[in-house]
Formats: C-alpha cells, structure tokens, sequence
C-alpha cells in the first residue's frame, strides 16, 4: 500500500508531462495537416507554444524522417516516443511485470487515449466560447481546428431551436471513443505479457 501512493505520484506526474509533450505533438501533426499556419503573425496564437514544447523532440526526428504528403511523421513518432518512455520508466518502477512488447502496444494506445482527450478539451472549449461569441484570434483558431470534425456530423444534425448540437454529438463520440480504448490495455497485457 505505501508503496502504491509513490507509484501513483510518479504516474500522475509522467501523465501531465507527456501529455502536456505528446498532446503538443499531436497538435502540431494536426495543424499541419490542416494547413493551419503556426506563426503568431498568421494569427495562430498557439503556434510558437507548440514549438517551444515540442521541438527538441520534433527537429531530430525531422532530419530522418521526412513527412509523407501532409502528415508530419517526426511529430507523431515523437509523441509515440515520449509514451513509450512513459510506459517504459513506469515499467521499471513495477519491476517489469510483462514483456517490453506489451509496453510497445500500451505506448500505441496512449497515443489513442492522448488524442481523444486532447481533442475532446478542445471541442469543450470551442463550445464554451462558441456561447459567448467572441471574435479572438484563439476562437478563429479553435474554429479551424473542430470545423473539420464537426462537418460531418452538421451534414445529419441540423440546427435545434437555433442551437448547434453538433459540438455535443462530437463529445458524446468522443467519450464512447474513449471508452472502447480502456479495455484495450488489458487486452494488450493478455496477448504480450
């Protein structure tokens, strides 16, 4: 039991850095794939957080792995890599129950749960900004980044009352989206361990 808390603070600490790293990583891959310009200049106001976060990881990458079209392999191999270090160090701490395979797959599945968390912060916060209507360089931004995910969904719901529920349905995707990746840790420890 004692030995349980430490763990859990370890855990918890490695869980907002990586997140903090990895959803940075993430971010930036989804940007660029959006055409999304990074600099404050072009009104991104995240932009040059983004770099400042992620770049000791993204730019080594970059010069081995180029991207392929519009998909920014180096960052995507970054916030693999950070998860899996992660995994890995938490690994150690437990005294490496499982094979290191299983830790390859629960790095991949972080990466799931990293991106439906990220995403699912930022299609709440559009929402709530989407209430108070304000035209800022951050709402532009956000806009930019849900538009594309909230298009489909606005192609088959259409407006109640005037309100745009489509911000709701994409929550309530992501949440079931988030639900069917827990149970694929103990999937993973079963077929690797």
């Amino acid at each position: 039991m004692l030995f349980d808390m430490p763990y859990q603070i370890i855990s918890m600490v490695l869980d907002l850095v990586v997140g903090v790293i990895g959803g940075a990583c993430l971010l930036r891959l989804y940007m660029q794939q959006q055409r999304i310009p990074m600099s404050a200049r072009a009104g991104n106001p995240l932009g040059p957080f983004l770099f400042a976060v992620s770049d000791w990881i993204v730019l080594p990458l970059r010069r081995f792995l180029p991207g392929l079209a519009l998909l920014d392999l180096a960052s995507l191999l970054a916030a693999y890599f950070l998860e899996l270090a992660q995994y890995s160090l938490l690994w150690l701490i437990q005294g490496m129950p499982y094979g290191f395979g299983a830790v390859a797959g629960l790095a991949g599945v972080g990466i799931l749960r990293l991106a439906v968390s990220g995403t699912t912060a930022i299609v709440f916060i559009y929402a709530l900004l989407s209430w108070v209507q304000s035209a800022s360089p951050v709402s532009d931004l956000l806009d930019r980044l849900v538009a594309p995910l909230l298009a489909p969904i606005r192609r088959y719901l259409p407006l109640v009352g005037g309100v745009d529920l489509s911000p709701l349905a994409l929550l309530l995707a992501l949440q079931i989206a988030g639900l069917l990746i827990h149970p694929l840790d103990g999937a993973i420890l079963m077929l690797l361990a």
